[in-house]
């Protein structure tokens, strides 16, 4: 099965004109399209529609949402709404699949904040299963999770790749291994990120993102870097690295993507280095895939489960919108504990109190940072 060289191409100026010489080169094989970032604009031009189209029509685009918190412990409003989108959307473009962010959003609105990790409980993986039958529902196509970039502890880390592969289970669902957000566990809780990729179900990895990202210093710990999965940087080497090796053992791979958000493509010089890395991604790609070698799993729907009343958790609702508060609100590192030490969150699943303090003051920026929306 040939694997797809893809960018992350989304109605965005900065992201078009870094693409663009690709495109016109025919050089990009398969689009993603970040589905739901659309909300504020009305009608989707021509131009762009024909390029979903084009790519839709090879069986080549794949959707990818931000906006759905897929772990909200109360079933919203705007999810039924974002569902319903889901499904319009998939009766004008052919999706080869669809995916979401593993986590809850943070923030003062839907289209606000950042996808947070939360505890892995019976209670987390029933909402799980309820929500993904329900995008599987909503699109008629193979449905996948993205791994997280961002963890509070070392035990979270290493269970999280187990955790995936129980929630998407049940709807015969995949995962996106986005290597940059391996890279960053790797690099902030000091594990190798070949031993650590050997904890995820790979046989279940049918798309691959690469992207760059950022260092932040911590102010707890003089000299201690925590890395960001910011989208704002070109791709390290050791991405590539990984990706040289992760394609080898990813016997159902299709799609590996180059993703970078606009904000960080606003120069010539950053536009040309977008392009390089697509051209490195693509060799490596050339290099080690393996050529008439069949996939094992398609992924596709199985018999459709009717479900009811949406799955809900009252008492994880509260303490992921008392966690929210905490994290957008709190002044300082040792504010946010006492203030999580007073909270439903103490002694519970969450086990905030084995919560690195880096960790835990990364999560206050990035919900500080995204509270009112992306910008």
């Amino acid at each position: 099965m040939p694997v797809y060289a893809a960018i992350a191409c989304n109605l965005d100026a900065d992201i078009l004109l870094a693409a663009l010489p690709l495109l016109e080169d025919e050089k990009v094989q398969a689009v993603e399209w970040s589905f739901d970032t659309l909300y504020k604009v009305r009608d989707i031009p021509p131009w762009f529609d024909a390029l979903l189209h084009e790519f839709g029509n090879a069986g080549r685009l794949v959707g990818h949402g931000v906006f759905f918190s897929l772990f909200s412990g109360k079933w919203l409003p705007e999810q039924q709404e974002w569902l319903d989108h889901l499904k319009r959307l998939s009766g004008v473009f052919r999706f080869d699949h669809i995916t979401e962010h593993f986590g809850f959003m943070t923030g003062s609105d839907f289209h606000a904040g950042a996808p947070i990790s939360l505890p892995f409980t019976r209670a987390t993986l029933a909402i799980g299963h309820d929500r993904l039958r329900r995008i599987q529902a909503a699109c008629e196509c193979p449905v996948g999770l993205e791994n997280l970039a961002f963890s509070y502890s070392l035990d979270e880390v290493k269970k999280h790749g187990d955790f995936l592969n129980q929630l998407i289970e049940p709807v015969n669902g995949f995962i996106i291994l986005d290597l940059h957000n391996l890279y960053c566990q790797a690099h902030n809780f000091a594990l190798d990120a070949e031993v650590l990729l050997q904890l995820y179900p790979l046989d279940r990895v049918r798309e691959i993102h690469i992207s760059g990202g950022s260092w932040e210093d911590s102010p707890l710990l003089p000299g201690r870097q925590v890395r960001r999965d910011t989208h704002d940087d070109s791709v390290p080497d050791e991405v590539f690295q990984l990706l040289e090796y992760a394609i080898g053992i990813c016997p159902n791979l299709k799609f590996v993507v180059l993703e970078q958000l606009g904000t960080g493509l606003k120069t010539d010089a950053s536009r040309r280095q977008f392009q390089r890395d697509f051209n490195t991604m693509n060799a490596v790609i050339r290099r080690k895939e393996k050529i008439g070698a069949q996939p094992v799993n398609l992924f596709l729907p199985e018999k459709h489960v009717p479900f009811g009343k949406p799955a809900e958790d009252d008492s994880l609702y509260r303490q992921q919108l008392q966690l929210s508060e905490i994290l957008e609100n709190a002044g300082s590192y040792s504010e946010a504990r006492q203030l999580l030490a007073a909270s439903e969150l103490a002694h519970s699943a969450w086990e905030t109190e084995k919560w690195a303090p880096y960790m835990l003051e990364t999560a206050m920026r990035i919900a500080q940072k995204w509270k009112t929306g992306f910008q």
